[in-house]
């Protein structure tokens, strides 16, 4: 049977979907389906930004298919996404507004309209629009204001018909809303039981008179435009790289226009005018509701019982590091492995304090693909750099929306004396690696490493669900020692019998390892394959996993969001089972296990099966070498197999099928795992 496949975008905005879904449900606590509703949002918000642009571009420059092999054209692809879209939003409206603000309702929390106001808050209103809000506002009227009409991307403004007092004459107009300036919502004064808020956009649409004293609003709407806003970084092997990223950040804002969303109660009128005046075509049109940006709603904090919010889940302590006054001493004694959040990520700031101060400590290496803002692992590297020791920064500028905040990094770094090596010509680091060198009595020299799953980043920590493993195994360090002697000196590593690299090794080992298993299974062996990832789209390793199915391997994979691969097509995908998982923490880490005839292999890392990241970055991945700790991780993915609360199966029509519990122990793999954390 011939391979098939879905698309990879709408397959995207099938797990938006069911994260949409977790907004929707009761037994989520209100603040954490508002949280939700704000995800759903953002993530959209990105899709139209960057893949949906980037879908426009090649209809613009006239390509006929974005992907010969899948025959997929983008007229075509671009009508299903805005159908799909358009569906989703409309039950994302009826959501947010007929479960989760009524919800909040209840509670005491109100998120109110203009004309619900008390005179009290309408006084603290109006307070505030001439005290903080007048001096951000830009009024546009069309065709009398000289300078340019232009819309910055992703920014809010009201559209307005405005009727002028005297005269009649009827004009257009459209007015900023400052959210670059201001908070999205204004607490108002309420009695002691109840919490009230209302929009920015509100506020504004209740003084409009300020702004256009002559005239009489006859209508107002909400509109935004999308623009694309994914760097076009030609990766010559030549030039200024930092140069080159500088100025396309300062260009972000003139991409071309791949979202135009607008009120849908808007006039045709109003409509024709704003499509004429911004240059718009009817494919840019998306209808929605009276409030953009709902992502904003993650400025909302909770003011009430800690109910409405997930139960405080606190970070775990390893006792088996505790137990050391060094870190070095603990893994010098065995490897470990973290599991964030579940476990403190103080361990990882440990890890490179210890280091920035220990005086046998002669170097350090490390890459960044998105720091954090305020970096506690930044800071400990420039004292290891004051404190004479040598470090060397590989740091990502091509992290997509995070390449202003690594750079202003990367200059403090330099001014440090730290070594900054910047992003290769045509190659991402997506690698999260570390080295530290310490020398011991004897003179020789030995490797601290750390693998990730997930950035280094104590933010993101916080909500990402990854893993880190701190080892001091030989081979595994100096093959990672030659993987960063590539970054810096382009000097290929001669040899990787441990650990996975693309570019160099990990898809020839990754078809070696699946390969094994359809022997295995061919042989009348047990036969097993568990795959955990993000994303899975590239089609040479779906084929090569639909072949397994065929040979008999039993496939069972965890993908939390692009999935290519068509599971439980007879004859073709029979034996491939995919589920999704989307709960209060992202699911982030890859991890593959390989049965092996019983002697099960391991590995963990950074590498989703995307082309981009088989083919097109420095990505690492890992073995487990412990016993214990693949004990570990394999009862970890158990846990996520076994899930009937938060795991839905994916079908052969993409739809979410939910897992039945039925008489069976209800299985929640994330507050399963964190208790199994705790047990150790």
């Amino acid at each position: 049977m011939e391979p098939q496949y879905f698309d990879r975008d709408v397959s995207w905005l099938s797990f938006n979907h069911r994260v949409l879904k977790e907004a929707s449900d009761p037994k989520v606590p209100v603040f954490e389906r508002l949280r939700f509703i704000a995800i759903y949002s953002s993530n959209l918000d990105e899709f139209f930004r960057v893949r949906v642009a980037g879908i426009r571009r090649i209809q613009k420059i006239g390509l006929k298919k974005i992907n010969k092999k899948l025959d997929i054209k983008p007229n075509k692809l671009l009508q299903e996404i805005k159908e799909k879209v358009n569906i989703q939003l409309d039950e994302f409206g009826n959501v947010l507004r007929e479960h989760v603000l009524k919800d909040l309702e209840k509670e005491g929390f109100f998120i109110l309209k203009p004309d619900a106001l008390t005179d009290a808050q309408s006084r603290a209103a109006l307070f505030y629009f001439k005290e903080s809000v007048m001096a951000f506002l830009q009024p546009y009227i069309l065709d009398i204001t000289s300078r340019k009409p232009f819309l910055d991307n992703r920014a809010m403004y009201l559209a307005l018909t405005l009727k002028h007092h005297t005269s009649g004459e009827i004009r257009h107009a459209y007015l900023n809303i400052p959210t670059n300036k201001l908070p999205r919502f204004l607490k108002l004064p309420s009695d002691q039981n109840n919490h009230c808020y209302i929009y920015l956009d509100d506020i504004i649409r209740l003084h409009l008179d300020f702004v256009f004293p002559d005239y009489e609003v006859v209508e107002s709407c909400s509109i935004k435009l999308n623009k694309d806003a994914d760097l076009l970084i030609e990766d010559e092997y030549s030039g200024d790289l930092v140069a080159k990223i500088q100025k396309q950040i300062k260009k972000r804002n003139l991409g071309v226009p791949s979202r135009f969303l607008f009120d849908r109660s808007v006039s045709d009128e109003l409509k024709e005018k704003l499509v004429s005046t911004f240059d718009l075509s009817e494919d840019d049109l998306v209808p929605g509701g009276r409030y953009h940006n709902l992502y904003d709603f993650f400025q909302l904090s909770n003011p009430l019982k800690k109910e409405l919010e997930y139960e405080p889940m606190p970070a775990v302590h390893y006792k088996s590091i505790d137990a050391h006054r060094s870190i070095f001493d603990a893994i010098d004694e065995s490897d470990m492995m973290l599991h964030f959040p579940y476990h403190s990520y103080n361990y990882i700031l440990q890890f490179f304090n210890q280091a920035a101060i220990d005086p046998y400590v002669t170097e350090i290496k490390i890459t960044f693909y998105r720091m954090a803002a305020n970096s506690f692992i930044g800071d400990a590297l420039i004292s290891a750099a004051t404190n004479g020791k040598k470090v060397t920064v590989f740091i990502e500028l091509k992290a997509r929306f995070d390449e202003a905040n690594n750079l202003v990094w990367a200059e403090r770094m330099q001014d440090a004396g730290i070594k900054v090596i910047y992003s290769i010509p045509g190659l991402k680091v997506h690698a999260k690696i570390a080295i530290v060198k310490k020398e011991l009595e004897d003179g020789s020299i030995r490797h601290y490493s750390f693998f990730g799953t997930g950035n280094m980043n104590e933010s993101t920590a916080k909500i990402y669900s990854d893993f880190g493993l701190l080892t001091s195994h030989t081979e595994l360090g100096q093959e990672l020692n030659s993987v960063f002697k590539y970054l810096y000196k382009k000097k290929e590593p001669k040899t990787l019998d441990n650990i996975l690299v693309s570019q160099f090794n990990m898809i020839d080992r990754f078809i070696e390892m699946i390969d094994q298993e359809i022997t295995n299974a061919k042989a009348g062996k047990k036969a097993r394959i568990v795959i955990k990832l993000n994303n899975l789209q590239e089609t040479a390793m779906i084929d090569k996993l639909y072949e397994a199915s065929c040979a008999g391997v039993k496939i069972e994979m965890i993908v939390r969001s692009i999935c290519c691969l068509i599971p439980g097509i007879k004859g073709l995908s029979e034996n491939i089972t995919v589920r999704r998982i989307v709960d209060r923490y992202l699911e982030h880490a890859r991890i593959f296990l390989f049965h092996n005839d019983g002697k099960e292999k391991i590995f963990m890392g950074s590498a989703d099966w995307m082309s981009r990241n088989l083919k097109n970055r420095i990505e690492v991945t890992f073995p487990i070498y412990d016993e214990s700790l693949k004990t570990l991780v394999s009862n970890i993915l158990n846990l996520q197999l076994t899930d009937n609360v938060k795991a839905v199966m994916l079908n052969e029509k993409m739809e979410h099928v939910p897992v039945v519990a039925g008489n069976d122990k209800l299985i929640r793999a994330q507050m399963e795992s964190y208790d199994y954390i705790k047990s150790l």
